[in-house]
């Protein structure tokens, strides 16, 4: 059921109140011209969310990744969380993890074609990437989770919302978990319902229609996770996630927003299944990896220890794994799937604005 994750702090209402009217002031000031909000000659997509984490943004992006660069140069531009640089950094092969944030590093793995950078600065990165003679032929630019980060104003912006946190059952910070008002969802032209059940029913896509009461020039999708082979952090075996058996013991290991849709799903393979998470982009110290090693010891066997492909990226960096935890330590991947036999629309939608916008970026000009 939509809506079903949602928590609200209510002795904290007082404080989003404030904020509230914090963040639209902000936003007035934006809409009204006074704080300004600068456009480019290039196609940039947008793709954010209105609450802090848990809406499937890396898995989007990579989704767009897929589609975009059998056509165009791509690049994707981050803030790099919980990096231990500053300013502007492009991406190389050999780029450590701690030095540009766990999900631009994951990126940056699974499409070394792909430019990613970080910088906090988004004005600066995108003027980096443009004009820069190693990324300037750059044709299409995705904006990592910046949908409050007015002071660029994408071509296309794409909001993310999340089935199970609908915004229009949450609060702001610090109640609940929301960004901003719901109102800012007007400043999308693509608003996509993310970690649908992928058993959804005609009357739920219906339900989230009314409840989102979109504009007439917003269009709404739907999608759904899709999982690939388990494959082994270290040993590097892969088993189908169907080879689950019912009586096996799982541990799923995240540190990341909302893992209930993993979890949920898993329970179609096993009903032994034990959570141990953590915060979004948690690093693994030395006593969690104690306190994860105490947990599995406790499961019986046959075992094993699922985790996301973001967590192993820190995971992996973690010199006190024992051995017990490295040969049992899987990672599911995830893909994202639009739902309602709309993928086809979806990409046209994406390529249409990608194709209109080019005409006026110099790069793209002699070939179009």
């Amino acid at each position: 059921m939509e809506g079903d994750l949602v928590k609200i702090d209510r002795w904290m209402l007082p404080l989003s109140w404030l904020y509230g009217a914090a963040t639209t002031v902000r936003n007035w000031l934006f809409d009204i011209g006074v704080l300004k909000s600068e456009q480019y000659p290039i196609p940039v997509i947008g793709v954010g969310n209105i609450t802090v984490g848990g809406t499937g943004k890396t898995p989007h992006v990579e989704y767009l990744i897929r589609l975009l660069s059998q056509h165009y140069k791509v690049a994707v531009l981050s803030r790099g969380y919980k990096r231990k640089t500053k300013g502007y950094l492009l991406a190389r092969n050999d780029t450590r993890m701690q030095d540009i944030g766990d999900e631009p590093w994951q990126v940056k793995q699974k499409f070394p074609e792909v430019y990613v950078a970080v910088d906090s600065n988004r004005r600066n990165g995108i003027e980096r990437l443009m004009h820069d003679a190693e990324t300037r032929d750059v044709e299409v630019i995705l904006l990592d989770d910046a949908f409050q980060h007015r002071y660029v104003k994408p071509g296309l912006n794409i909001l993310l919302i999340d089935y199970h946190r609908m915004i229009t059952d949450d609060e702001l910070l610090p109640a609940g978990r929301m960004r901003e008002s719901a109102k800012g969802r007007n400043r999308a032209q693509m608003v996509i319902t993310t970690k649908c059940p992928s058993d959804i029913t005609p009357m739920d896509f219906r339900v989230v229609q009314s409840a989102l009461n979109l504009r007439p020039y917003q269009q709404l999708f739907f999608s759904t996770f899709q999982y690939g082979e388990l494959t082994g952090l270290f040993n590097h075996r892969t088993r189908p996630l169907e080879s689950i058996e019912a009586e096996e013991h799982v541990m799923l290991l995240t540190g990341i927003a909302s893992p209930e849709q993993m979890l949920m799903d898993l329970r179609r393979y096993t009903r032994h299944i034990t959570p141990v998470s953590f915060r979004d982009h948690h690093f693994f110290t030395s006593e969690d990896i104690q306190r994860i090693a105490d947990e599995f010891k406790k499961l019986s066997p046959p075992r094993l220890i699922i985790t996301t492909e973001k967590d192993a990226t820190r995971l992996h960096q973690c010199p006190s794994l024992p051995e017990m935890l490295r040969q049992s330590l899987y990672i599911l991947p995830i893909q994202v799937e639009i739902m309602r036999n709309e993928q086809d629309k979806f990409n046209e939608e994406i390529f249409g604005y990608v194709r209109k916008d080019s005409r006026n970026s110099p790069m793209a000009e002699g070939k179009n």
